[in-house]
């Protein structure tokens, strides 16, 4: 009864701000290593949100993969990012949500870790919100430059701003070196995004929430006025708008509806991780409301549905006309078996798995399953239980190697390998 009763208060409040950290407790494996359950398959052909039905089917496993701890001496407080800085070392940096960056030497082995920036002055820690993203420009190893994405209190917003480096081999930063890029207001706590990441272009792109609450009361999915619910793409190489300007492709360059020009694609809800793969694709995993978590393939322009849509399925189309081309998730799962909050991974490129080679990875931060999506195009995939059971997984990252880590919420980094 008791576990019956803790189920049914995870899945009514899991949408609330602050509650991860409840789902964190549940959630947390007490060993090392999480082994591989039999995986289910399921394969679903997608057109636009909310015509084709998803229909699975049961397949016999084709690999074993497990999850081990990167770097059994070290521990961090709320890991949410790990990235490195392609800067000719061996160094790699995991960003802590309170709002410490730390850095160092990529070795099962190590032991001491450095604190590489501290703005946890700065930073608004609890729940959603936090130190959240981090991009080290493509050019680090020249200007230096690095990209963070915090929100912060009196007003609460969400920051995106730079900071320098003194040399690219420098191991602490000065916090008086930040440079902001642009504020947006955040209306709640929750559901604030997160992202920075560099594409192929050389383009910074930031994903943001809708703002949060429950169900974007404020329909700031579908507004593009605003910032909330969307994935922006600026280019930090220009001054045009101050410390960044517009690429000239952009969807709504030159707008004259009021529309934001840093605008690249609409329609989200919370797209708290999102990457590239080799192929320039960008993924994005974006957390449900009360149903169902998607996988998203993200494309200029694109309207991906919500709050008109929750995945394939209808929400509410109050205050907003249903358009003609919705895009609909090339995944999507609903919220069964402990599965509540997806968290978009990567596109595995590694060596240390090879069965997983081309598939895109990424995990759920309540249940700690971890899937494998294959993808033929823009309209079929199947997916793959790879891992049962592995930690309250907050983010994915790699290495100067290509290969695939996960931030385990608890305090570890975990890779993945296969037996």
């Amino acid at each position: 009864m008791f576990g019956k009763a803790i189920y049914a208060l995870l899945i009514s409040l899991v949408a609330t701000a602050g509650f991860s950290w409840f789902v964190w407790s549940l959630c947390q494996s007490d060993d090392d290593d999480a082994t591989q359950a039999t995986p289910k398959m399921a394969v679903a052909t997608v057109n636009e949100a909310g015509i084709i039905p998803t229909v699975f089917s049961e397949d016999k496993p084709h690999t074993a993969v497990r999850v081990v701890n990167a770097y059994p001496k070290l521990s961090f407080e709320a890991p949410v990012e790990f990235t490195y800085a392609n800067d000719g070392t061996n160094r790699v940096f995991v960003v802590e949500q309170s709002g410490q960056i730390n850095v160092f030497d990529n070795n099962p082995d190590a032991s001491v870790r450095q604190t590489y920036l501290d703005i946890r002055k700065k930073v608004a820690y609890g729940g959603e919100m936090g130190l959240l993203g981090l991009a080290f420009h493509p050019k680090f190893k020249e200007n230096g430059y690095f990209y963070v994405n915090y929100t912060k209190n009196n007003p609460r917003e969400t920051v995106v701003s730079r900071f320098k480096a003194a040399s690219p081999t420098a191991t602490e930063i000065d916090p008086k070196s930040e440079v902001i890029l642009f504020t947006f207001q955040q209306p709640y706590s929750n559901h604030n995004g997160g992202k920075v990441l560099f594409g192929p272009d050389g383009y910074l792109y930031v994903s943001t929430g809708d703002g949060g609450s429950g169900g974007d009361p404020q329909n700031n999915g579908q507004n593009r006025s605003s910032w909330l619910g969307k994935i922006l793409r600026i280019d930090v190489n220009s001054t045009k708008k101050g410390h960044y300007g517009i690429p000239a492709d952009n969807p709504f360059v030159k707008n004259k509806e009021g529309f934001l020009e840093e605008i690249f694609a609409y329609g989200l809800r919370n797209p708290w991780r999102i990457s590239f793969d080799e192929q320039g694709r960008l993924w994005a995993g974006d957390v449900g409301q009360n149903e169902i978590e998607e996988i998203d393939i993200i494309s200029k322009g694109g309207n991906y549905g919500w709050r008109i849509k929750e995945g394939r399925d209808d929400y509410t189309a109050k205050g907003n006309p249903t358009p003609d081309k919705l895009i609909g998730p090339i995944w999507q799962y609903n919220h069964q078996n402990g599965n509540v909050s997806v968290t978009g991974g990567l596109v595995y490129r590694g060596s240390l798995a090879p069965s997983l080679k081309g598939k895109y990875v990424y995990a759920d931060y309540a249940s700690g399953r971890i899937w494998a999506l294959s993808v033929n195009d823009t309209k079929a995939a199947s997916n793959q239980e790879i891992v049962s059971r592995s930690g309250a997984i907050s983010a994915f990252g790699e290495d100067q190697k290509h290969e695939m880590y996960l931030c385990d919420l608890g305090g570890k980094i975990l890779k993945l390998v296969e037996k």
